[in-house]
């Protein structure tokens, strides 16, 4: 960050200290949350600030090479090099505002937060930008490499996805994860209806569509749903189409009367599951971490399920040492990379190594060894991670099969029965299936004992 302490209202200024606190570790979604709520802006500047931050995030390794011949071996303050990146995404991917004024208000806010002699050096690599164009990202050699470049994501997640997916899938997931991500919301039909809900929505002005992918869910827009009246009164929730899938995926029916959710926070997909549950079935919620076991209530609270629902503080690797019970349903929505987020949470391609992958693997393996002993005859585990890598979904599952002979892979349900023709047992969705979150499902039946 610039050492100077600037406290500014305007949107570009705010775009900069956010970004150099991004790139210190600060999450992209909470860190926006916290300028905005804490700065006078009217719509316009909002929309202005997080567009520059989330397109900064999303074209980083873009920037980073288009700038690289103009910055040379300089070393340059990294809050300098964020401003640099904001005034190219401006220039590339902004249409409505012209050069002059892009570079303009990009040496003002080098004046801002530094000095005089900061604002002539931007001034002068804007300069030579105008007058010298851009790298030609054709240019490399390298098709994985290109590919990076263009696509901003890493060359080892690049090459997985290849080598995963073939390279014709693999760019049209990459050709769909800068998208603005849908705002979409669950009806609580523990306390209310889809035609209420539609109502409600009306009458505060949103429009909507019926989701294509899962039940009693809607995508919004004209506002956001979270500072509603029907949001408050926990008649919905903020909950991505292809997170309703796992608990559809449960199968749940009046027989079903106990259910694990082994890694529940912040509670989602719990109170879904607390929607389709008989009254006399309970839900045992858990999460590593006691502020996540508050969160989780929170949400039963405002949805008017907390009866049916027992939070507590567990590791889920110690369910089998900890809870005698055994349950009709587990789900495992198990920690992952993230990587079906990348819309919501773009600086994830830059977080995330292949080994942290190969880590996570393990830890989602040591979760489901532990829950499976708590699975009752013809009970069911379901399985789900949001990331779209194999390692941690079809790999996991393999080596789980291998070593639990008392359990089979059986289809993944959903009530819209997506991908009805796949191959596959198992559930692939990716970003650009359906314009959700990347998510994978899987579903393992335990085998009545003879």
């Amino acid at each position: 960050m610039s050492d100077k302490r600037v406290y500014s209202n305007n949107p570009r200024v705010l775009a900069v200290q956010t970004l150099a606190k991004i790139k210190n570790g600060a999450y992209s979604n909470l860190q926006l949350n916290q300028v905005i709520k804490k700065h006078a802006l009217n719509d316009s500047d909002k929309r202005l600030l997080t567009t520059l931050v989330y397109g900064v995030i999303q074209h980083r390794l873009t920037f980073d090479y288009w700038l690289t011949p103009f910055i040379k071996q300089k070393k340059i303050e990294p809050w300098v090099r964020e401003l640099l990146y904001t005034a190219l995404f401006q220039l590339q991917y902004l249409d409505k505002i012209p050069q002059h004024a892009i570079f303009n208000e990009s040496i003002e806010v080098a004046k801002t937060l530094g000095h005089i002699g900061t604002a002539k050096f931007v001034t002068a690599i804007l300069h030579n930008i105008s007058r010298q164009g851009l790298p030609d990202i054709n240019a490399i050699q390298n098709p994985i490499q290109r590919l990076s470049v263009e696509a901003s994501l890493p060359v080892w997640l690049i090459e997985t996805l290849v080598k995963q997916n073939g390279e014709a899938k693999t760019r049209q997931i990459i050709g769909s994860i800068n998208d603005a991500p849908a705002q979409a919301i669950r009806v609580n039909t523990a306390l209310s209806t889809d035609e209420a809900v539609e109502q409600a929505l009306l009458d505060e002005h949103f429009t909507f569509v019926k989701s294509k992918v899962a039940d009693h869910a809607y995508v919004v827009t004209g506002g956001h749903v979270a500072g509603s009246k029907a949001y408050q009164d926990g008649l919905l929730t903020l909950q991505d189409e292809s997170a309703m899938l796992p608990v559809e995926a449960l199968q749940i029916t009046t027989q079903v009367k106990t259910v694990l959710d082994a890694a529940a926070a912040p509670g989602g997909k719990t109170t879904q599951i607390a929607q389709y549950i008989a009254d006399d079935a309970t839900i045992i919620a858990l999460d590593i971490h006691a502020h996540k076991i508050r969160l989780i209530e929170a949400n039963a609270k405002r949805l008017r399920v907390s009866d049916k629902i027992t939070a507590q503080v567990l590791d889920a690797r110690q369910t089998a040492n900890q809870l005698t019970t055994k349950f009709d349903r587990i789900l495992v929505d198990a920690p992952c990379s993230g990587f079906g987020l990348l819309r919501r949470k773009p600086e994830i391609r830059y977080d995330k190594t292949l080994e942290d992958v190969m880590n996570l693997a393990s830890l989602q393996g040591e979760i489901l060894d532990s829950v499976s002993q708590n699975v009752a005859d013809n009970g069911m585990i379901v399985y789900s991670t949001c990331t779209i890598l194999r390692q941690e979904n079809d790999d996991v599952i393999a080596r789980f099969l291998s070593k639990h002979t008392d359990f089979e892979l059986v289809p993944t349900m959903t009530n819209k029965a997506l991908k009805s023709n796949r191959q596959e047992t198992v559930l692939h969705i990716y970003p650009n299936d359906y314009h959700t979150d990347g998510f994978f499902v899987a579903t393992l039946k335990k085998k009545t004992v003879q």
